[in-house]
């Protein structure tokens, strides 16, 4: 009786076991039924149209085009004429054999791309012979058409996914664009949208044979945004036409909000080149050109010594340290003696007496390095004056990055106490070894978007607006988003500087950037030129550089412009800036002999020269 009971049992669990695991599998578990539409049906993307891009005006400047990719399912493809296919297309049969062995290698069953952003033009014609040709077929999606050819640094560009990102995301499809630098990569997920997904019924030799279900499963894209960026287009589009051959870059910012009004590298490139079947081969030559670096953002990549610009921050940390005043005077014999035997020279003749506002519009290196002397001495020792002397140069902006919405950029450098103690070992350095930070050569280095966000500080009075590219809709959340950024300066200091920079424009080094009716606030610098070769520190033609902001009340615009090898500040940078700043505030240039200079102004005959390398060129 117990066997009986015993076998009866076992054969009833056993019977329930397989009862639970068939339930499971053919009404709870999806995996087997997923493989099996998976057989039976294919899932294509749709993708939705990338977001527009218009300039802070309303102006377009990136739209959209239409393009399609010709794929294929290799396990549904037969033999065919490859000759013709190839002419169509404007191919040779090397490339479609690689690109059809890369799609077998991928999957026979999964459709590959075989040929990208084929024209609306080619499509038509190869649409109507595509029945000679099984198991292709062409997606359709849009590449970027560059209304306003500008700004290809700040735009960035857009490509395809590799299938090594797609193995590390499976949200990803072959052949899906997506943001890869600027604007286009930082706001990649507004600009992208959501794809959605169309469902197509197979027969059993894995043919499309019609919509699944009549489309309803299939699933539309949601619409990407488009977005408003701070730049002017006419501004930037005129400063790529200051800056053409030339070497440097352009940052002129909006101090009351820190929107950044124009970001200008040179050499530049036309976005355009970047899109269509091209792209890869023009990105190629622009990753070569190891000399012009036209991919390098020389705006906020490039890390420069800010030269005498620099001084107006020593006077403005000098006043609130209590080590000078605005009347504070300092003697000039064409230079002066720091230390024993050790002579700054100076353009100040001799016997010349200076106050802080005569200081800084004749740039005399005597006041700002006995400024700077006083700043550190006027501390328990050399090192803690230091790191105060530091501390202030942090809150304008400098040494770190200023969180701008580009990804990327250098954060300069502001040496401490810690970095002079490594160098020179602590308790060996004083005043003296450090005396050329006084007048912005050293160990000092700025990038010009930070150069510009500090002018744009002073321009405010002792505050600025973390400088950014993209306006936003809710003014409520811009606030949160962009505090102000205090100096720590009282902001009773700023004047006498600032009516030094103005007579820096109307009698001292920058008399060629004044304008009529606008007063114009600036700074020349001539920076040194060094690099080492075979060992040794071989100094090369300065950098022209110009701090600049305007009017001089409720200021409109602040900027930075720096132009590699181009000699003194007056000479191509101060021009290049009081032009930038005419058209901006007056939407006209009425210096036509300026505006002439600059534009048809080269550089290239000193770029050519031995270790300064050679102009990139590229075919559009």
């Amino acid at each position: 009786m117990i066997r009986k009971i015993v076998l009866l049992s076992i054969t009833l669990g056993s019977a329930l076991l397989f009862l639970v695991r068939l339930t499971t599998l053919q009404l709870l578990d999806t995996d087997y039924s997923e493989i099996s539409l998976n057989n039976a049906i294919e899932k294509r993307p749709i993708y939705p149209t990338r977001g527009l891009i218009y300039d802070r005006n309303g102006t377009l400047i990136v739209a959209n085009q239409p393009v399609y990719d010709l794929m294929v399912i290799p396990e549904n493809s037969a033999a065919f004429d490859t000759l013709e296919l190839t002419k169509l297309l404007s191919l040779s049969k090397d490339e479609l054999e690689i690109q059809l062995k890369k799609a077998k290698q991928y999957s026979r069953k999964l459709p590959s791309v075989v040929v990208r952003h084929v024209s609306k033009e080619e499509r038509a014609v190869l649409q109507e012979k595509l029945w000679k040709y099984p198991g292709f077929y062409f997606q359709k999606k849009t590449v970027r058409d560059y209304v306003i050819p500008t700004a290809a640094n700040v735009l960035g560009y857009i490509s395809e996914v590799n299938l090594n990102e797609i193995r590390f995301n499976d949200s990803y499809d072959l052949g899906e664009m997506v943001g890869r630098q600027g604007i286009e990569k930082t706001y990649d997920n507004q600009l992208r949208g959501e794809k959605g997904y169309a469902y197509y019924q197979k027969d059993r030799f894995n043919r499309i044979i019609g919509s699944y279900e009549n489309g309803d499963f299939d699933q539309k894209p949601k619409s990407s945004t488009d977005l408003t960026l701070t730049l002017d287009a006419t501004l930037q589009l005129y400063g790529e036409a200051l800056m053409q051959n030339k070497r440097g870059g352009i940052v002129a910012i909006e101090p009351s909000s820190g929107e950044v009004l124009a970001l200008v590298t040179a050499p530049n490139y036309n976005p355009n080149i970047l899109v269509g079947r091209t792209r890869t081969k023009n990105f190629s030559i622009l990753v070569q050109d190891t000399l012009a670096k036209p991919l390098f953002d020389r705006g906020l990549q490039a890390e420069y010594s800010p030269g005498s610009p620099f001084k107006v921050l020593n006077a403005l940390i000098g006043l609130q340290e209590n080590a000078i005043t605005e009347n504070t005077v300092f003697s000039c014999n064409q230079g002066h003696y720091y230390a024993r035997g050790a002579f700054m020279k100076c353009h100040c003749a001799m016997g010349t007496q200076n106050n802080l506002f005569e200081g800084i519009y004749k740039s005399c290196n005597s006041y700002f390095s006995k400024t700077y002397s006083r700043i550190l001495d006027g501390a328990e020792n050399s090192a803690e004056g230091m790191d105060r002397w530091k501390s202030y140069l942090n809150r304008f902006g400098l040494g770190n990055y200023l969180g701008y919405d580009l990804p990327i950029g250098k954060k300069g450098f502001i040496p401490g106490s810690t970095y002079y103690d490594r160098v020179y070992r602590k308790g060996a350095w004083s005043t003296p070894t450090v005396i050329s930070n006084a007048i912005g050569q050293g160990e000092v280095l700025t990038t010009p978007i930070q150069m510009a966000n500090f002018t744009a500080a002073i321009a405010n009075r002792g505050y600025y607006i973390k400088p950014h590219f993209t306006r936003l809709n809710n003014e409520m959340l811009g606030d949160s988003l962009y505090p102000k950024n205090e100096t720590g300066i009282d902001s009773k200091h700023f004047e006498t500087v600032i009516d030094g920079m103005h007579q820096v424009v109307e009698i001292g080094t920058a008399r060629i950037a004044k304008i009529k009716g606008i007063e114009v606030c600036g700074k020349t610098g001539t920076v040194e030129n060094f690099i080492r070769l075979d060992g040794q520190k071989t100094q090369l033609t300065d950098h022209s550089i110009f701090i600049a902001f305007a009017p001089k009340e409720n200021p409109k615009i602040a900027l930075a412009v720096f132009v590699e090898n181009g000699y003194w500040g007056a000479r191509w940078a101060a021009p290049i800036a009081s032009l930038m700043i005419e058209k901006y505030i007056n939407g006209d240039v009425q210096r036509k002999w300026l505006e002439g200079q600059m534009l048809m102004g080269s550089l290239q005959e000193e770029y050519n020269k031995p270790l300064s390398g050679k102009p990139f060129e590229i075919n559009e």
